[in-house]
């Protein structure tokens, strides 16, 4: 019986770390190959991991609502036939590896682990690295003096230079602070820092006030019944950036001072779309999905896109291009727990409305449960917002990073409409009006083929039938 690392591995996209949100296992339970044993969130969605092995679970090195570092270690597995343990991370070992006889004094052995073999999505193989001998001074020749009786040793302070004890993700979660591990009371197991006991160092810092005695009980007290980054009597909570929200907050930034953004509006009677999806609800073929406005928004903005494919395209800074797609990824935006997200249907303008109706609903409600893949949210061309849910009747929305254009769909209200019937006779009647916001990137299209493109959605919108002819 020997004791396999569980490192965290790369999910996907390049990312470098991922918060712990739930353990599906604890110490001492039986797992099989393939069981999931922890669910993670990277910056673009949920994430869980199954487990490489056969075996017990052993220590669980990450809590959840840490952030770890991708190739950190997160949880230990007791495998039959596995050869020695291996030791967690920060734990010193027991026994020094085999040494030949031959090597220098203070060497130490060559350390090979064997090759695993990896499940789908865990990235490649690491391979057998060997790392060279170490060489320590040479032991003074004095002889060493006797050792005394355990019994009469006394007890020895902790070293203040040692090194303080605390997991990857806590020693970054100090250092992008600015604080020194080595200045705060550990609360932790075996004299672990924990990410509390940071945050009540720097609660002291800020207060001016000096440690409390008993490190454990304030910061159980100071978090007792209080919402994550709240303490007591504070005016102010503090909610870290990570996951979904630094992903979005990094996306916005980037776009917002990359594209020159230019946003135009149109304000259309929509009645005749209503009216469409009152008859979709009751068409057979629609029975089993859910028919909203927004599917007739999605179907007319992917007409325009064909009409006007120089909206559908994307700039290549490096090769100094505008790419231009004949296909359309379709974003929509979506509102989850753990912030917005904009996941894309693939080849959206192959697909009839029927195809497009059940591509959006699994969208959605796949990205609103958390389990939206990074593959799902990568390679959009153009996106739709639909502002309107909130009541909102638009708004000049920030171009997804690597799209040319976004959509804005505002809030459809009851208003007073001027009509013009067959004989030139205005009138004024009650109508369902929207106002569309449509933001693109100036750099690959100009105002004439923007103010093109927004004016073909408006128009298959106030008259729906105009898809048939043009699609």
């Amino acid at each position: 019986m020997g004791i396999r690392m569980f490192n965290l591995p790369d999910p996907g996209e390049g990312l470098t770390e991922a918060e712990i949100v739930s353990w599906k296992v604890k110490p001492g339970d039986v797992v099989k190959v393939n069981d999931v044993v922890v669910e993670i969130e990277t910056s673009k969605s949920l994430v869980e991991l199954p487990i490489p092995w056969e075996g017990t679970v052993g220590e669980l090195l990450a809590s959840e609502g840490d952030e770890v570092l991708v190739g950190a270690p997160i949880v230990t597995i007791e495998v039959a036939g596995a050869g020695d343990p291996v030791p967690a991370a920060d734990t010193p070992t027991t026994a020094a590896p085999a040494v030949p006889p031959s090597a220098p004094a203070g060497a130490v052995a060559d350390v090979k682990p064997a090759r695993e073999p990896n499940l789908v999505g865990y990235g490649a193989i690491s391979g057998a690295t060997t790392r060279r001998a170490r060489k320590t001074a040479p032991a003074p020749s004095a002889p060493a003096p006797a050792p005394a009786a355990a019994t009469s040793l006394p007890a020895v302070a902790p070293d203040p230079a040692a090194r303080p004890l605390a997991k990857p993700p806590v020693r970054k979660y100090a250092k992008d602070r600015g604080v020194d591990l080595a200045a705060v009371s550990a609360t932790g197991c075996e004299g672990t820092v924990t990410r509390d006991d940071i945050d009540g160092y720097l609660d002291d810092s800020a207060m001016g006030a000096a440690p409390a005695a008993d490190p454990r009980a304030a910061v159980a007290g100071a978090r007792a019944a209080t919402p994550a980054g709240q303490r007591p009597g504070e005016r102010e909570t503090r909610i870290p950036i990570k996951g979904v929200r630094k992903m979005t907050a990094q996306a916005m930034v980037g776009s917002a001072f990359t594209a020159p953004h230019v946003t135009e509006f149109v304000t259309i009677d929509v009645s005749a779309t209503m009216d469409l999806v009152e008859r979709l609800k009751g068409d057979r073929e629609f029975r089993d999905v859910k028919v909203t406005p927004l599917l007739v928004v999605a179907k007319a903005l992917l007409l325009a896109c064909r009409r006007n494919r120089g909206v559908n395209a994307t700039w290549d800074q490096g090769a100094q291009e505008i790419v231009q797609k004949n296909y359309v990824n379709l974003g929509i935006a979506a509102a989850t727990p753990r912030g917005l997200v904009v996941p894309n249907v693939k080849d959206a303008d192959a697909m009839t409305m029927r195809e497009l109706a059940d591509a959006i609903a699994a969208l959605v409600a796949t990205a609103r449960a958390g389990r939206t893949q990074p593959a799902d949210m990568s390679g959009g061309s153009i996106t739709i917002t639909n502002v309107g849910v909130f009541g909102v009747d638009t708004g000049t929305p920030i171009i997804n990073s690597g799209e040319s254009a976004i959509l804005a769909f505002g809030a459809i209200r009851r208003m007073p409409w001027v009509v013009t019937d067959a004989a030139g006779s205005e009138s004024i009647v009650p109508r369902w009006v929207t106002t569309l916001g449509l933001s693109f990137d100036h750099r690959l299209v100009d105002g004439d083929l923007g103010s093109r493109f927004l004016a073909d959605v408006a128009a298959i919108l106030s008259d729906p039938t105009r898809g048939l002819v043009w699609g």
